[in-house]
């Protein structure tokens, strides 16, 4: 994965769009980025460029209004006003079309990053804000409470579409990173649901490393709880192998994972296997090794239904503090030592 730790913002520009306008409302004029707007643009993109839904994707070929904008723009050929007039319009035109569409601030942002230049996009839905308003009545003072349906997302809410367009070089793994976060109403499946990515943007996503990497770990646990229900050893050392070889190996063949879990046993190795080509898992899975450590570093456990306990990982390895006895009919002994101090929450 292609971790983007370092961003500078060159400039940026707003567009209202509001879909019960005729009209979209489009800036002439780039924002004034004092150290409040810049903070405030910085903890969005920061934010954005972290979460694990953030997807890479390829354009799809023919015209593609956004892709050309974008290229324009990012190869020197055209300014930010005039290429962010261009995305904003093409993403109006499909609100017109599709009255499911919320209305939103939309923000153009040309950031340098450690990797390439990109140009940002950031669908700012509205949120709902309260304010007191006051009114003077003769001599007295009233004082009440309003709505503003018109309020951006703070920095420390999330912004559920965005996209991150690079200059787009043959040797590219990817053109652009994209969030698509859909809604969990009713309305879900309705039409459209997916109109930024397919008629927007016009991309396809395809897996990174961590995607693939979160996958084999949700197939490899999904496993485990199926066919390893009564037998809490055998199910610790299943999930401590796949640990270890998440740490050691670059890449993880699913053949030799499964020869490695379950040596003497051909029927569990043969349905492992069958059972991750059937969720998606390629033959050799690369390897996130910065998920990895973020993931591993602190362990949830849910015992018996009524008991959770969280550890990080050094204890967990650390048989002083933290050990895991056999009982020999499938139980197991989770025994915290040499407790000198705690609180209760």
């Amino acid at each position: 994965m292609e971790y983007i730790n370092d961003i500078h913002i060159n400039e940026a520009i707003i567009h209202v769009l509001d879909n019960n306008g005729e009209e979209p409302l489009l800036n002439s004029f780039t924002l004034d980025l004092d150290e409040e707007i810049y903070k405030f643009l910085l903890k969005h993109m920061d934010k954005l460029l972290k979460d694990e839904e953030l997807k890479y994707a390829f354009f799809n070929s023919g015209r593609n209004i956004v892709k050309e904008a974008a290229q324009e723009y990012l190869n020197g050929e055209n300014d930010i006003v005039t290429v962010s007039k261009d995305i904003a319009n093409q993403l109006f035109t499909l609100m017109n079309s599709n009255g499911n569409i919320p209305s939103c601030d939309l923000i153009v942002v040309s950031i340098s990053t450690e990797h390439s230049p990109m140009l940002a996009i950031l669908k700012m839905d509205y949120v709902k804000n309260y304010v007191h308003k006051i009114d003077f009545v003769e001599d007295n003072i009233g004082i009440n409470i309003v709505s503003q349906t018109t309020g951006l997302p703070s920095s420390g809410q999330k912004i559920q579409k965005c996209a991150f367009i690079k200059p787009i070089r043959e040797e590219d793994k990817f053109h652009l990173m994209v969030i698509d976060k859909q809604s969990k109403s009713k309305e879900k499946e309705e039409y459209g649901s997916n109109y930024f990515i397919s008629n927007y943007l016009g991309c396809t996503l395809i897996d990174n490393e961590r995607d693939m990497t979160k996958n084999l770990v949700k197939v490899t646990e999904n496993w485990t709880r199926n066919n390893v229900k009564e037998d809490a050893y055998r199910a610790e050392n299943i999930r401590t192998t796949i640990k270890k070889k998440l740490r050691e190996d670059d890449i993880i063949d699913i053949e030799e994972l499964s020869t490695d879990l379950f040596k003497e046993e051909p029927l569990a190795k043969e349905n492992f296997i069958q059972f991750a080509e059937a969720h998606g898992l390629d033959k050799k899975v690369p390897i996130d090794k910065e998920w990895v450590e973020k993931k591993l570093k602190r362990i949830r456990l849910k015992i018996d239904k009524d008991i959770d306990l969280y550890i990080n990982e050094e204890a967990y390895h650390d048989q002083d503090r933290f050990e895991i006895k056999r009982n020999g009919d499938g139980s197991i002994n989770m025994i915290i030592k040499h407790v000198i101090n705690y609180i209760e929450k």
